[in-house]
């Protein structure tokens, strides 16, 4: 045989071992029937003899059978470069096969000595590529769920990847996953590949799924329990459920009832009984397939705490930390409650809080049992104090529009100052009540300097939309005309840099102050513009506030102003009001101080569905009115987030008054008309108004919320003030023209329109009219469970319970007359339109002949309904 003629190895004896004898014969043996499966250039392969190896130079190194991998990568992979020196027989070849067979991408590896040249050699690579998927379908279960499916396939299986038994067997795998967490734990699943003819190398996968029937859990039964019934431990393990309860599911999953077991022995260690443990449990199936679960507990001794003596403590006394710790000589043992008396209770009434309210971030405390006696634990619990940290920088990230100091200036964390985790939470509410940023986003890292005793506070924020757009536009018909709303809100606006154009984007911003501009139209009949502007931080050094509103409209009943019939209402007014955050009882109260200016002319006002009218009965139609009057709020807030609260409270107590102009008079109001007698309007009003949100579970939240209100008069001679009174009912947005152009305030009630109110009926000459009351009050319960949380688009949906009433006066006032309602609703917060929504309320307490009598159905645009 020439030196130069194509000699061809199949290299696998190169997995032989290294011992000559039994490399020998290996090659012998494999070569004796290699020409039969192999060769297909020479008659006959050399044996290898590993006892004459020579060393060559690699001249060239050539890849065939590959098309969709990359030659110069498999070369790479193989260990080959032009130029090194190769032993043929050696390790070399072997090892550039293992690493080739390694990658899974090929059904066959080969290694040619393609030619020699001197001690030069020309090796060649074969492989022949594993099929690659094109598609894969579903056989046996319905389209509605291959989506589902989809998502657990595909983590696996990539179009245009390779097809190995490895990934197909994870596949099946991820299907039987599937449905063994939805209670079929006989599901079979079945892969066939099949040769896709459309694209060379393909193939197109078909799961063949047969899930059968779904297996329930029969019965779980409990033995060795005395100190607990055994349906209050089936109650403790919420995901492993008997299918005798008629509303829950029944279905093993083997995560879910691990995690179950874990809650029981939780269970059993918060009520004293440190030492339970399951002994062991039994799953089985019954004849019809069911499961039966039995589980064997060891309950033990209740343990109760006897001893707790507190080490290392020189800060605090030791009465002050038993009495933040909260548990006494004699309470049953429960290392959970410890636990969390110890660090970090959501309520901050815990001894970590304590200490580092106090600046000491490096605090620890350690319980250790120093004696377990009987059914008696005696604790020492050891301190280390640490040395008190100072804050040295803080640090702002992310804000790309607002300004740092708007920030800043919220935060309670300030340079120099002693480190406080109260003051990390509280500056973490603070942004977040801004409404410029993510709630979701915010982050805080406080990176700490032991050697210094200094940590470093660095908020990073990601800014939302704040500003908001209300735009409507049409023709009326019947001569009313352009109708239509134009309005909008900048929520971060920035005064002081109106004339600097350099700073607009598009608007002058990120200076935290808020303008307001809106306009209104329904043609003929009513016409509104209202403007306002707030600066939080008047002088910017303190949270003083200043806001400036002014407003005027019109409302008529369309009717030419040469028509003696022509009727029309005009209200113009002006608001300013300052507000300040006070420091006692806490810095979470804010007082607010507000001077009214309002004017309000009648002129043949007879055409409105609710009317003024007097406590006489009287009809107030003509004249001119003065409002002059001073409001004081007093509010509480410690909401954690303004658009979806999940945690806190807030409280609002207002008073409203006017001078008594009539104690300075000498006229007989007994015997004056209704223009005359209210010709300066004398009054006092009293509102309050309390929400409390708390999570209950996961992300459902709860919320209670009261209102009432209440306007009382001076001189009874004149009366209670046709205006400034209350109308509940309906959604309030139907009759929000009707609040804003004459000062009614309007509270929506979910399920009655005002008129299915009784007391908000009235009699005018005859005539049943809904005419706003001076007195009125409501309760709601809602459960909230949210969709999106996302800044750019906050969903939630919500059930309620709400009962109210309104009364014409304060002897038929009854707390416990209610008008009850429930209902569900959505709402959805865009930042640019604000809260758009809708509720589905039942009235229970209204006359009706069929179901849709006691139904309502009410819009939400704008604002959040209470």
């Amino acid at each position: 045989m020439k030196n130069n003629q194509q000699e061809k190895y199949n290299l696998l004896s190169h997995l032989a071992c290294y011992k000559k004898a039994l490399a020998i014969f290996l090659a012998v043996s494999f070569f004796a029937a290699a020409p039969l499966a192999a060769q297909t250039v020479l008659d006959t392969v050399p044996v290898l003899d590993y006892s004459k190896t020579k060393d060559y130079e690699i001249g060239g190194v050539k890849v065939t059978g590959a098309e969709f991998s990359d030659a110069n990568a498999i070369i790479s992979i193989a260990g080959f470069r032009v130029g090194d020196r190769i032993r043929i027989p050696g390790g070399d070849i072997s090892r550039a096969l293992k690493s080739l067979w390694k990658l899974s991408l090929f059904t066959d590896v080969q290694i040619y000595k393609e030619k020699t040249i001197g001690d030069v050699v020309f090796l060649e690579i074969v492989v022949q590529e594993r099929p690659r998927l094109t598609t894969h379908s579903y056989k046996g279960v319905k389209k509605g769920v291959h989506d589902d499916l989809n998502e657990q396939v595909n983590k696996h299986l990539l179009k245009g990847g390779i097809v190995t038994d490895a990934t197909k067997a994870n596949a099946a795998f991820a299907i039987e996953k599937y449905y063994k967490e939805k209670g079929y734990l006989d599901v079979n699943v079945k892969v066939d590949e099949l040769e896709d003819t459309t694209r060379i190398n393909s193939v197109k996968l078909v799961f063949n799924i047969d899930r059968g029937k779904k297996v329930k859990i029969q019965d779980l039964v409990f033995t060795g329990n005395k100190a607990v019934k055994s349906q209050k431990l089936r109650n403790k393990m919420k995901n492993t459920r008997r299918k005798r309860r008629i509303f829950a599911g029944s279905k093993l999953i083997r995560t879910e009832y691990e995690e179950d077991k874990k809650k029981l022995i939780a269970y059993y260690n918060k009520i004293g009984f440190r030492d339970a443990l399951i002994q062991k449990d039994s799953i089985w199936r019954e004849k019809d397939g069911d499961l039966q679960i039995r589980i064997d507990l060891y309950e033990g001794n209740r343990y109760y705490f006897r001893n707790i003596i507190w080490k290392g403590n020189s800060v605090y006394e030791t009465k002050m930390l038993s009495n933040v710790l909260g548990i006494n000589k004699g309470d049953v043992y429960n290392g959970e409650l410890l636990e969390t008396r110890l660090r970090f209770s959501q309520d901050g009434r815990d001894v970590s809080s304590l200490y580092m309210d106090n600046g000491y971030l490096f605090f620890n405390v350690e319980p250790v049992e120093i004696a377990v006696s009987e059914d008696s634990i005696d604790l020492e619990l050891r301190i280390f104090e640490g040395p008190q940290a100072t804050i040295d920088k803080v640090v702002i990230k992310g804000n790309d529009r607002t300004h740092e100091h708007v920030i800043r200036r919220e935060l309670r964390t300030v340079p120099g100052e002693k480190f406080s985790r109260s003051d990390i939470i509280r500056s973490q509410r603070e942004i977040i009540n801004l409404g410029y940023f993510n709630p979701e986003s915010l982050g805080i890292n406080t990176p700490v300097n032991p050697q210094r005793g200094t940590v470093d506070i660095e908020y990073t924020v990601e800014e939302k939309p704040s500003d908001q757009l209300e735009l409507s536009a049409g023709w009326g018909g019947r001569g009313r005309g352009v109708i239509g709303t134009l309005g909008v809100a900048f929520n971060n606006f920035s005064a002081r840099n109106i004339f600097k154009k350099g700073t607009w984007s598009p608007l002058p911003q990120g200076d935290g102050q808020r303008l307001s501009l809106r306009a209104q139209t329904n043609g003929r009949f009513f016409q509104s513009y209202n403007v306002s502007f707030t600066e939080p931080w008047l002088g910017g050094k303190k949270p003083n506030s200043l806001t400036v509103a002014g407003y005027t409209s019109i409302l008529t009943n369309g009717i030419d102003k040469s028509s003696d019939d022509f009727g029309r209402l005009i209200n113009t007014g002006l608001t300013i009001s300052l507000g300040t955050r006070l420091k006692f009882p806490d810095d979470n109260f804010i007082s607010s101080t507000s001077l009214n200016l309002q004017n309000i002319s009648l002129d043949n006002y007879l055409f409105s569905s609710s009317l003024f009218t007097t406590d006489r009965g009287e009809r107030v139609s003509e004249g001119s009115f003065r409002n002059f009057s001073i409001t004081q709020t007093i509010a509480r807030s410690t909401i954690n987030n303004p658009i979806f609260p999940q945690e806190g409270s807030r409280i609002s107590v207002s008073a409203q008054f006017t001078p008594p102009y009539s104690l300075f008079s000498s006229k007989d109001y007994s015997q004056l008309e209704p223009g005359e007698r209210f010709k300066f309007l004398e009054y006092h009003k009293w509102k309050v108004e309390a929400e409390w949100y708390q999570t209950l579970v996961g992300k459902l939240v709860f919320k209670a919320a009261a209102k009432f209100g209440f306007i009382g008069t001076y001189n009874k001679d004149i009366g209670i003030t046709p205006f400034e009174r209350f109308q509940l009912g309906g959604d309030g947005l139907n009759n929000q023209q009707f609040g804003f152009f004459t000062g009614t305030e309007i509270i929506s009630m979910r399920g009655y329109n005002p008129n299915e109110l009784e007391n908000n009926i009235t009699n005018v000459n005859g005539s049943n009219q809904v005419s706003p009351t001076p007195l009125y009050e409501k309760i709601t319960l809602e459960l909230r469970y949210p969709i999106s949380l996302n800044p750019s688009s906050t969903i939630y949906l919500l059930t309620f319970a709400q009962g109210g009433n309104a009364w014409r006066n304060t002897d038929s006032y009854n707390p416990f007359d209610l008008k009850r309602s429930v209902g569900a609703g959505l709402r959805v917060f865009l930042p640019m339109f604000g809260v758009l929504g809708f509720d589905y309320g039942i009235g229970f307490d209204k006359p009706g002949n069929k179901f849709s009598d006691y139904t309502r159905f009410n819009i939400i645009l704008g604002f959040e309904p209470e």
